[in-house]
């Protein structure tokens, strides 16, 4: 199951990316983007980093608010689409997260919003840390789950489930697996759950930490 579930994700990630909007609304029915706009009161600052830009719908929002907004993606196609949803005004760039190609210090949040395995990273993770300025903040939405009693939304629900996707014990996962190799990087982190139509959805604020800065500059 997951070998095939990551060759969909592949495949809606580059060549059927035209499809991932529709494909999103679907399996959430009609909740995601409603999932991914709840990063945004969590983003401080105005230098802003998405990692795993996507399409571009939070891209035009970060420009909307008058953000210096960057967009990093692995993927071309993503590119193109997140390029043509702001009409060129994005900032992007094609990479990797474990390879940010931005300075020391360049930036006050660095988000994601249901990345891939890749944000656990411990690469990632240093990275992060290295970009971000003083107490910056990373970002990071890795799933939601739908709680509504409708039929609909339970029998997504449990497909979520059977297939990895968002387990039962989501909050518990990410405080484990978040607690260790964070700190190493450098952060503190919190959980935050938020309510979003009939669902659940959870944010993992992890701050830059200063006594480990100071450590670093002794």
């Amino acid at each position: 199951m997951k070998s095939i579930l990551r060759l969909f994700f592949r495949l809606l990630y580059h060549e059927l990316a035209f499809t991932y909007d529709l494909v999103a609304a679907a399996v959430s029915f009609n909740r995601w983007q409603d999932w991914v706009m709840s990063v945004i009161p969590f983003i401080e600052g105005n230098r802003v980093l998405e990692i795993g830009h996507g399409p571009g719908h939070l891209q035009r929002v970060l420009l909307s608010l008058g953000l210096s907004a960057v967009g990093i993606d692995e993927s071309a196609q993503m590119g193109r689409l997140a390029k043509r949803r702001t009409r060129g005004a994005a900032r992007l760039t094609r990479g990797l997260a474990q390879y940010l190609p931005f300075s020391d210090n360049s930036f006050d949040t660095v988000f994601a919003t249901f990345p891939a395995e890749y944000i656990f990273d411990p690469e990632t993770l240093t990275e992060a840390e290295r970009v971000l300025a003083k107490e910056g903040r990373f970002v990071i939405l890795p799933g939601a789950v739908i709680t509504g009693r409708g039929g609909l939304d339970r029998f997504m629900a449990w497909l979520f489930r059977i297939t990895g996707e968002t387990p039962p014990n989501l909050s518990e996962i990410l405080h484990e697996r978040s607690k260790e190799p964070f700190a190493k990087a450098g952060f503190h982190v919190e959980i935050h759950e938020i309510s979003v139509k009939s669902s659940l959805v959870f944010i993992l604020l992890a701050t830059k930490s200063q006594i480990m800065e100071e450590a670093e500059h002794a």
